[in-house]
């Protein structure tokens, strides 16, 4: 929990998001999700990050479950770069992310 909430105050201080035109298709053609999709599930509560550490080797990466407007569960694999939020890849929840995060939201009682 310390490090979700350290996380989310490094998040506080983004600036906008930074999107790299080979993730930004890549996204869309394997997943049908828009960068606009994605970045509404930041602004949107609960949201659960946590860190990426199997796939940090570069960079520190995290994940985080949450949802768009329209109710779209997302899993979304960012990481921070000169204040803002870098997205690395982006698609629907499956079963097991779907039910940590509505366990979670029960919970927490958002």
């Amino acid at each position: 929990m310390a490090e979700e909430n350290k996380i989310l105050d490094i998040l506080s201080k983004c600036t906008g998001f930074e999107w790299d035109g080979h993730n930004f298709n890549k996204n869309w053609i394997k997943h049908r999700v828009s960068p606009s999709e994605c970045e509404q599930a930041f602004f949107n509560i609960p949201l659960l990050i946590s860190d990426d550490t199997e796939h940090s080797s570069a960079e520190k990466r995290c994940y985080a479950l949450g949802f768009t407007d329209k109710k779209r569960y997302l899993f979304i694999v960012f990481t921070i770069r000169n204040k803002k939020i870098r997205v690395i890849s982006v698609r629907d929840m499956n079963k097991k992310e779907r039910k940590e995060y509505e366990l979670h939201k029960e919970n927490t009682k958002i």
